[in-house]
């Protein structure tokens, strides 16, 4: 399935159909058709529809799954012993979030596929209408966002270009960071910046895995299971910031806490069956072939592949998960795709040509990036209207 979050103006009339109208408001839903990216096909997940599902197999979801499913949404008291009236359910109300559906635990999202196979199948016997002309939003707002370092070609390059031997605990164990889970761009948002944000501006072309269970000590061997999807993610990276900060030994952090794209959608496991390939000798877990790229103003700058990552996520998550937590609506980069941003690409240039001219982002680029079978982004960076300054603030110069 692909998952996403969008708004629109809509609510629910009467008691089975979906119709357009006022307020705006988000909510979540399956992407069916996305032929047309400037209005995809979207079926909402609204309290109504899995109300109806689940009464209509009920069987399959015992009182507490119920209990949980609608206690997020704090409408009703559903711990008592009687089903609610379906008008009480019927209020207009709406998914609003992934990481809380995830909670709801694996029944609801097998009910789910079944409706996503019946549209496939031309079937709607509920007369569920599509939600049109919405505007994606990020798929999720995570509960917390970590980027990892799996692909060896961009960091060893990036050594490479500074002059540095490759450093060998890469390949001993995978390391991660956390960024800013609060600043969270959708897939045709624009990249608002600050004007030292502007000091050497950088993209990072990267896929991440959304996590749909909580768990804690996961062995890489189950962590595949905690995967309840896959997303584009650029991490946008002030280079200025990010380089005076990292002297210090510590970071990266005001360098990366602007912004983080996200989108179009949250594309679970089965849809990338087809594209798992045999994992590397000696590593543990899934490991998919899809092909990533990134354009600039249309120009096609990078271009990698998923199954060149030296950790897999699998790995990547044992350690997430040592000692820790994680839990629905985490959100776990890649890391950059060998050649997937500029700071790695102005290296090998300068190192190929001394008189090469190292290329930025700057006000008004359009980026945009691709996965196979995870969609397309495409966002513009524009400079706010601002003049503070923090590279201004430094004292003892």
């Amino acid at each position: 399935m692909k998952l996403v979050r969008y708004s629109k103006p809509t609510y629910i009339e009467g008691t089975n159909i979906i119709s357009e109208g006022e307020p705006e408001v988000e909510s979540i839903g399956i992407l069916i058709d996305n032929n047309n990216e400037s209005s995809p096909s979207i079926y909402s997940l609204s309290l109504l529809y899995i109300y109806a599902e689940w009464m209509n197999k009920k069987d399959n979801l015992d009182k507490q799954e119920r209990a949980n499913l609608m206690a997020y949404y704090s409408l009703f008291d559903w711990l008592k012993d009687e089903e609610p009236e379906l008008d009480e359910v019927v209020k207009g109300e709406h998914f609003i979030s992934w990481n809380n559906f995830f909670k709801t635990g694996e029944k609801i999202l097998n009910l789910v596929k079944s409706f996503e196979q019946e549209l496939q199948n031309g079937k709607n016997d509920k007369q569920f209408k599509p939600t049109l002309n919405c505007k994606l939003l990020a798929p999720i707002i995570p509960t917390s966002c970590r980027d990892a370092y799996a692909f060896r070609q961009h960091v060893a390059t990036a050594r490479r270009n500074r002059g540095v031997d490759m450093i060998p605990e890469f390949d001993q164990f995978p390391i991660f960071y956390f960024t800013n889970h609060n600043a969270i761009f959708g897939p045709s948002d624009d990249i608002v910046c600050m004007p030292d944000h502007m000091q050497k501006l950088d993209f990072e072309l990267e896929v991440a895995v959304v996590i749909g269970k909580k768990g804690r000590n996961i062995k890489a061997k189950d962590a595949d299971k905690y995967i309840a999807g896959f997303t584009i993610m650029n991490d946008m990276s002030a280079r200025g910031l990010q380089m005076e900060e990292m002297k210090l030994n510590l970071g990266p952090a005001k360098g990366k806490d602007f912004c983080t794209i996200l989108g179009p959608s949250i594309v679970t496991p089965d849809e990338l069956q087809d594209k798992k390939v045999e994992t590397a000798k000696g590593h543990t877990g899934d490991t998919y072939s899809l092909n990533m790229k990134c354009w600039v103003n249309g120009e096609l700058l990078s271009e990698g592949n998923m199954k060149d990552m030296n950790w897999t996520f699998a790995e990547i998550i044992e350690r997430c998960s040592y000692g820790a937590d994680i839990l629905p609506g985490d959100v776990i980069g890649s890391g950059t795709v060998g050649t997937g941003c500029l700071l790695e690409l102005n290296g090998t240039h300068k190192l190929e040509n001394p008189d090469y001219e190292p290329v930025w982002l700057k006000d008004g680029d359009i980026i945009e990036m691709e996965i196979e079978g995870l969609g397309r982004i495409k966002n513009k960076v524009v400079l706010e209207n601002d003049s503070h300054s923090l590279f201004a603030l430094k004292k003892n110069m």
